[in-house]
C-alpha cells in the first residue's frame, strides 16, 4: 500500500518546480492523491477494512490541519 522511493522520486520529479523541491503545494497534493488512489483500490478488494478506513481519515486530518 505504500508508495515506494521510486515512486515516490518520480511524482517529485514530474510536479516539482525545481531540483529537491518536495515542499511545494502541488508536490504534496500530487503524493497525497497517489496514496489516496492506492488505498482506493486496497478497499474495493477489502471492502469490511474499516481499521485501514479510519487510519486514511485520520491521517488526512493531522496532514490538513
Amino acid at each position: 500500500m505504500l508508495l515506494s522511493k521510486e515512486e515516490k522520486k518520480e511524482i517529485i520529479k514530474n510536479n516539482s518546480k525545481k531540483e529537491g523541491d518536495t515542499g511545494s503545494t502541488k508536490v504534496q497534493i500530487a503524493l497525497l492523491n497517489r496514496e489516496i488512489e492506492e488505498l482506493n483500490k486496497h478497499f474495493k478488494q477489502h471492502p469490511g477494512d474499516f481499521h485501514s478506513k479510519r487510519g486514511l481519515l485520520t491521517k488526512n486530518k493531522k496532514e490538513i490541519l
